[in-house]
């Protein structure tokens, strides 16, 4: 049982002695003009300019996008607080540890990987970073289970800025109450699942017990995804007298892989708690949010018989409010411009992927997305283009945007009515 204590900005460094890095000669980083050393390495990889190894650890290339967004959100939180001390739970080989030392110029940063096999080409990646002794000291390493490395910092109050769980399947939801005791106030939480099961609905007990959510199938299944992994956070924090709000939500297909982050304010939820139960009806294809006051008189306007009611999909409870901050979003893009990551030359990813979640946050979108081919169907008409359909739905007044979780489906505030007779319209129907 956890017992809170007051926290403050000047927390003691928890280092146990016997996890003490030797000490080695190396050059210290400049972002604009690191130059890492050179190795006798066998899996040698440059990500946005930064050389390291992975060795024999679980590293996949798919996650770099992940890694960027980590990066330049620590990065912020530094521009923002003045200072940065990153835990990173589950670090593998070490890059994202490297990253956040070199290009979010971490203070300090904690590499805690549970598998000491690692350690060597932890070490070695790391040790293109200066260590330093004492209160100047830049990174140590780690090899315990992530709930106990957060549970130790929280005993010794030794607190951080930026907590990073890159966990596998749903474990993330497991050391979430231990990460929020050991952040700061106004700190961030980057938390991880890849339990594409779960979001499909298709083991509703297994994310129950790990998100504490009930989750059937229903169409947008991989914005069920975050919204649980949000919602599960939600409720962690409430147990400890907090609350978190997602700054942004990302979702990757390979895996599937979900990654949030959350910031972290002290005080139970506001009064529009935004976390509660979705509906999806199956007969009209419309959504709905019902708070828990509500869970007696959930139904759809299409339902008039017990028969029609059949047709209704209820899960929760999960995060039912934005998945984005539109203004933090701009500034990482921003960054992202400054550092020349995206813009000519750059590349798209990245860039496409900030634009799609900055038309993602207008606030008048609901959660959910309509995939265009179930548009098409009920409307028994060819798929309209996005473009085609959100320009249409502009004209009308209602917001629309891609989603960057489906590539053929959009957000809207349009009931699927509206899409329907929308895309008959297209067509000359």
């Amino acid at each position: 049982m956890f017992v809170l204590n007051s926290k403050t900005l000047s927390a003691s460094t928890f280092i146990p002695k016997y996890f003490i890095v030797p000490p080695r000669t190396s050059i210290p980083p400049q972002f604009s003009n690191f130059k890492s050393r050179t190795y006798c390495k066998s899996n040698q990889i440059t990500e946005r300019g930064v050389l390291f190894d992975t060795g024999d650890t679980f590293f996949r290339h798919e996650s770099a996008t992940g890694r960027d967004l980590g990066v330049l959100s620590a990065a912020l939180y530094k521009q923002s607080k003045g200072q940065l001390r990153v835990l990173d739970a589950m670090c593998g080989c070490g890059v994202r540890s490297l990253r956040y030392l070199i290009q979010s110029k971490a203070d300090f940063v904690l590499a805690n990987d549970a598998n000491e096999s690692h350690r060597r080409v932890i070490l070695d990646n790391l040790g293109q970073v200066e260590r330093f002794e004492g209160e100047q000291r830049r990174w140590v390493v780690t090899h315990n289970e992530a709930t106990r490395v957060l549970t130790d910092c929280y005993l010794q109050r030794d607190y951080f800025d930026y907590i990073d769980l890159d966990s596998f399947g749903s474990d993330s939801s497991f050391f979430l109450r231990a990460a929020f005791s050991s952040l700061k106030l106004d700190g961030l939480v980057y938390a991880t699942s890849t339990d594409g099961f779960s979001s499909g609905g298709h083991r509703p007990f297994h994310s129950l017990e790990a998100f504490g959510a009930f989750v059937r199938q229903m169409p947008y299944a991989n914005e069920l995804g975050l919204r649980i992994l949000i919602g599960g956070a939600v409720r962690e924090a409430s147990v400890l007298g907090y609350h978190v709000t997602p700054l942004f939500s990302y979702y990757s297909c390979h895996g599937p892989v979900f990654r949030v982050l959350l910031q972290m304010k002290k005080g139970k939820l506001p009064e529009k708690r935004d976390y509660g139960f979705i509906c999806y009806c199956n007969r009209c294809g419309n959504s709905q949010a019902f708070s828990w006051g509500k869970l007696g008189q959930i139904s759809c306007p299409c339902n008039n018989t017990i028969k029609d009611a059949a047709s209704l999909v209820v899960s929760g409870p999960l995060w039912t409010g934005p998945l984005h901050s539109g203004s933090y979003i701009m500034e990482m893009l921003n960054l992202s411009e400054q550092w020349g990551w995206v813009g000519e030359g750059a590349g798209t990813g990245l860039e496409k992927l900030l634009k799609q979640m900055l038309e993602e946050s207008d606030p008048r979108l609901p959660f959910g997305y309509i995939k265009l081919d179930e548009v098409a169907s009920r409307a028994q008409t060819n798929t309209p283009s996005i473009s085609s359909i959100t320009s249409a739905l502009h004209k009308e007044g209602y917001a629309a945007s891609r989603s960057h979780i489906a590539s053929n489906a959009i957000k809207t505030d349009c009931p699927m009515a509206g899409c329907i007779r929308i895309a008959k319209g297209l067509h000359g129907c």
